[in-house]
């Protein structure tokens, strides 16, 4: 089957947001653990939910933290995310293509169509399932399964593209192909070992795949 449903995970993948996130995540953790992480320790928060990452630290603080994090995110949101290379065109060619396309994020809905409108692709998607629309988070097929349902589209036609392992497991339980990018913080190697259907070097490269 072809492909005519294009999902998107949005941090990473499409908006480069990984030195706000770090930097979120590091004014969070020395405001409640001062001086036990680095910049390196933070790496394998990325991706999760807030309440998963910072429940690894302080299971007791969770809600406050998550609020710490936030307020600094938001600050200093618009004058650091910017779309990657390849993006906008991609997007609005696949748009322009009839396409149906939507975002699942493990960010909750405001604060991701934010980063959209930020880098100007807010226009593009027909769905956006973020977090607060689900009771299971990536890598659980939920949102997955939500977006699909939305769009009216088919899992043997639809591809989730991401740049971390939930976003390739969650595809591959919902029954969906699979795209990890290389230019993921997590490195290529790490997505390249869960065996998705496709690499992307550049999100173009969408425009082949799709294609087919």
């Amino acid at each position: 089957m072809s492909i005519r449903t294009l999902l998107f995970d949005l941090d990473g993948t499409l908006i480069d947001t990984n030195e706000l996130i770090i930097s979120s995540f590091l004014h969070t953790l020395e405001q409640y653990v001062p001086g036990k992480y680095k910049r390196e320790d933070v790496y394998d928060f990325i991706g999760p939910s807030l309440w998963d990452s910072f429940g690894q630290v302080m299971p007791d603080k969770v809600d406050e933290m998550v609020e710490t994090y936030r307020k600094h995110n938001l600050e200093h949101h618009d004058s650091i995310v910017v779309a990657y290379d390849g993006v906008a065109e991609t997007i609005q060619k696949l748009k322009e293509d009839g396409y149906k396309l939507g975002i699942v994020t493990t960010k909750v809905g405001d604060t991701a169509k934010r980063g959209l409108e930020v880098t100007k692709l807010a226009g593009y998607f027909d769905v956006l399932i973020g977090l607060d629309d689900v009771r299971h988070a990536k890598p659980h097929p939920e949102p997955i399964y939500q977006a699909l349902k939305a769009l009216d589209a088919k899992a043997d036609e639809a591809i989730m593209v991401g740049d971390n392992t939930h976003d390739i497991l969650a595809g591959q339980n919902a029954g969906v192909k699979t795209a990890g990018v290389a230019w993921t913080i997590k490195g290529r190697e790490t997505l390249e070992s869960l065996n998705p259907d496709y690499m992307l070097d550049n999100m173009r490269d969408l425009l082949t795949i799709a294609g087919k």
